[in-house]
């Protein structure tokens, strides 16, 4: 996430705010100038009182360009406050597929509460439905604590379900089959019995030297999705910590003996390599704050060879790189 300034007295703006502190001057998210500016008689979003969105309205229609994308909400008064804390983290990943360039036209949320129906969480074709409960803490940390996941938000079921449809787009659409397959494996296997598979058995031993997690080691599909993931997480945190000027002093982390040095640095400095050599020690530090804080770990994953030549194979889809090398890593 990039820092925002008020546009009237220069204090600095959180994301969400929908004014400033020190100056009370309205402001609103521009998505078409991607800022936050004053308000000057815009329009703001119709459901800035119901999901606290402070988004404006660059087009025509009472919605924002965020707001727009959920096709199906629960009735007024149902889930209100599922509902916001979803419609938070939409607009956080909206905004960071449009710092990526990434097209969004196509996508739609189904945000449905499980209170009132049965809800799965998943994808289908660019129309992502998220389960509201996973916005309720002690429902999202159950679910965490039965499945044994280290990590579990309701901004990274965001990322991973979109990521399912950007493999439609930038795989599937584009033809690339073959080197995803070379790098994530053959994903015309049967997806169902995978997932059947995965849910029955434990993990095979060494799953974490090719995965990012247990749930990528079910099928490519979830792979990838996992990957586009954390890609995500690990794109916004440092761009955030730069935003921030967060800096982590010491002495230099010696690469993995196994990390491939084929890859070339970027003349710019904001190539996957850069991207990785800045996220591992500032991944380790704020590891060691919220230990510190007697939390568990902020990131509680490892970056292996494999698993960052996936990440490295993600990254320059999305940022329009192109497919690197395949083979380096196997």
């Amino acid at each position: 996430m990039r820092s925002f300034t008020c546009p009237a007295c220069g204090n600095l703006l959180f994301f969400e705010n929908s004014s400033c502190l020190v100056c009370n001057t309205p402001v609103g998210y521009s998505r078409r100038e991607r800022a936050l500016v004053a308000l000057d008689g815009r329009p703001r979003c119709a459901n800035a009182t119901l999901a606290g969105c402070n988004w404006l309205v660059d087009d025509e229609g009472p919605l924002c360009g965020c707001c727009a994308l959920t096709r199906t909400r629960p009735a007024d008064g149902d889930a209100v406050e599922a509902f916001a804390r979803a419609e938070a983290a939409k607009r956080r990943l909206v905004h960071q597929l449009d710092d990526l360039d990434l097209p969004t036209g196509e996508v739609v949320f189904d945000l449905l509460s499980s209170d009132a129906e049965h809800v799965v969480t998943g994808h289908a074709s660019g129309v992502i439905t998220i389960d509201l409960a996973e916005g309720v803490d002690s429902h999202r940390e159950a679910m965490r604590a039965q499945l044994a996941e280290p990590y579990r938000t309701l901004l990274g079921h965001f990322r991973h379900e979109v990521g399912h449809w950007y493999w439609e787009v930038l795989i599937d659409r584009a033809g690339r089959h073959d080197e995803f397959r070379e790098v994530f494996g053959d994903e015309r296997a049967d997806y169902q019995e995978a997932l059947r598979e995965h849910y029955s058995s434990t993990p095979e031993p060494g799953w974490n030297r090719s995965y990012v997690s247990t749930y990528a080691a079910s099928h490519p599909w979830e792979d990838w999705a996992e990957t586009f993931a954390h890609l995500l997480h690990v794109r916004d945190t440092v761009q955030t910590a730069g935003a921030y000027g967060v800096l982590v002093a010491g002495r230099d982390i010696a690469p993995h003996p196994h990390t491939p040095v084929d890859a070339e640095p970027s003349e710019d400095g904001t190539g996957f390599e850069e991207l990785i050599d800045t996220w591992v020690p500032l991944s380790r530090a704020v590891n060691q704050l919220n230990r510190s804080m007697g939390k568990d770990d902020l990131y509680p994953f490892v970056l292996t060879p494999k698993v960052r030549a996936k990440l490295r194979f993600v990254d320059a889809l999305v940022t329009g790189e192109g497919v690197p090398e395949t083979g380096t890593v196997r």
